[in-house]
C-alpha cells in the first residue's frame, strides 16, 4: 500500500510523477527530504515533494509485532539472541536506561515538558503556525498543547512501564498528522519563479545502540556538525524529537546545545509525534522560525526505531 502514491493520485494531482514510501520509523520523512536532496545534488531530478503521514489513533501501539497476527517477534531470532540476549527491548525501557546513565532526574525532565507546553501555547498565541497549517476537516491547530499543566499534575500521572521513570507527561503525545516540504533545484527555482526560502547544507544518518534504541541523536549530530565545518555555537536553532525527556536532555549534555534555542516552539511532548509525518514537520517548523527570526542555520535531530537517527542541517537563505 503504496501511501506516497495513493496520497498524490487522490489529491487529484498528474499520474505521470511517481512516488515511493520510505520506512525508517520515526525518521521516515527526514529521510524523504534527504533522498529529494540527494535526487536533487545528482541532477537527477528538479523539483521533489518529501512527506510524511501517521495516523496513530487507528493503529495500537505494537499492532505490527502481536503475536496473534503470525508476525512473529522482531527480536526472537537465534542471531539477536546470540548478540544481544534475552533483554526486553523497547523504547519506554531506552528512555528510563538514558535518563539512568545519564543522571536525568525527575525535575530536570519535568522541567524540560513544561517548556515543551508553554513554548507550543505561545508559538500558536503569537501566529507562528499560521503560515505553516493547513486546516484539514475543521482542524487548523494543533490539539495536544496543555497551557494549564504543572509539575504536580504531571508528577500525578503513573510510570509508564512499573517501576519506570518516564510517564506520559514525559514522552511523545500519540497523535494523527502529516506534513510536507518542497525542495527544488537550481533549475527549478529559476524555470518557476520559486522563492526559496532554505537549502539543505548537510546530511546525516547513523546507527547507535539498538538497546537504548533512543540515543542516535548523539553521534548522528556531532556527525553532522563535523561535515558541515560548524559548532552548537553557530546553530541558531535546534530541533530535537521529544521522543522522551531524557532523550533531549542527553542530547543538550552531550552536544553542548543551549536548550534555550532548542524546540523554541514546542516539541513532541505538547504537539505530538505522528511519527511518519514527524520529521517534515520539525523541518518545516525549523525552516519558518530561521526566516522569522533571521537565523542562519538549523539543525534537526530524531531518534528512531532500531537505534537509528537521522541529522540534517539547513541553511536559511
Amino acid at each position: 500500500w503504496n501511501i506516497g502514491r495513493n496520497a498524490w493520485l487522490s489529491a487529484g494531482l498528474p499520474e505521470h510523477v511517481p512516488a515511493v514510501t520510505i520506512d525508517r520509523q520515526c525518521g521516515s520523512s527526514q529521510q524523504a527530504v534527504t533522498f529529494a536532496s540527494y535526487g536533487i545534488k545528482a541532477g537527477e531530478q528538479d523539483l521533489v515533494i518529501a512527506c510524511g503521514v501517521e495516523a496513530m489513533s487507528t493503529v495500537p501501539l505494537n499492532s505490527s509485532g502481536d503475536p496473534g497476527l503470525g508476525f512473529g517477534y522482531p527480536f526472537g531470532g537465534q542471531g539477536w539472541a546470540d548478540r544481544f540476549g534475552d533483554q526486553e527491548i523497547h523504547q519506554f525501557r531506552g528512555g528510563d536506561l538514558i535518563a539512568e546513565k545519564w543522571g536525568i532526574g525527575h525535575e530536570e525532565m519535568f522541567d524540560l515538558a513544561l517548556r515543551s507546553h508553554g513554548n507550543a501555547a505561545r508559538a500558536q498565541d503569537e501566529g507562528r503556525f499560521d503560515r505553516e497549517i493547513i486546516e484539514v476537516g475543521g482542524v487548523g491547530r494543533d490539539e495536544g498543547v496543555r497551557r494549564d499543566s504543572t509539575k504536580e499534575k504531571m508528577a500525578g500521572l503513573a510510570p509508564i512501564r512499573p517501576g519506570g521513570l518516564h510517564n506520559a507527561a514525559l514522552a511523545s503525545q500519540i497523535a494523527d498528522g502529516a506534513a510536507a516540504v518542497l525542495l527544488a533545484s537550481e533549475r527549478a527555482v529559476e524555470r518557476y519563479g520559486l522563492t526559496p526560502l532554505a537549502r539543505v547544507h548537510t546530511t546525516t544518518v547513523v546507527g547507535a545502540d539498538p538497546v537504548l534504541i533512543l540515543t542516535g541523536p548523539i553521534p548522528a549530530t556531532g556527525r553532522a556538525l563535523e561535515r558541515s565545518g560548524l559548532t552548537p555555537d553557530r546553530i541558531d536553532l535546534f530541533e530535537c524529537n521529544e521522543a522522551f525527556a531524557a532523550v533531549v536532555l542527553a542530547w543538550a549534555k552531550e552536544i553542548g546545545a543551549d536548550l534555550t534555542r532548542v524546540n523554541v516552539n514546542g516539541g513532541a511532548m505538547a504537539l505530538g509525534h505522528p511519527l511518519g509525518a514527524s520529521g517534515a514537520r520539525l523541518m518545516t517548523t525549523l525552516v519558518h522560525e530561521l526566516v522569522r527570526s533571521g537565523g542562519r542555520y538549523g539543525l534537526q535531530t530524531m531518534c528512531e526505531g532500531g537505534g537509528l537517527a537521522n541529522a540534517t542541517v539547513i541553511e536559511r537563505v
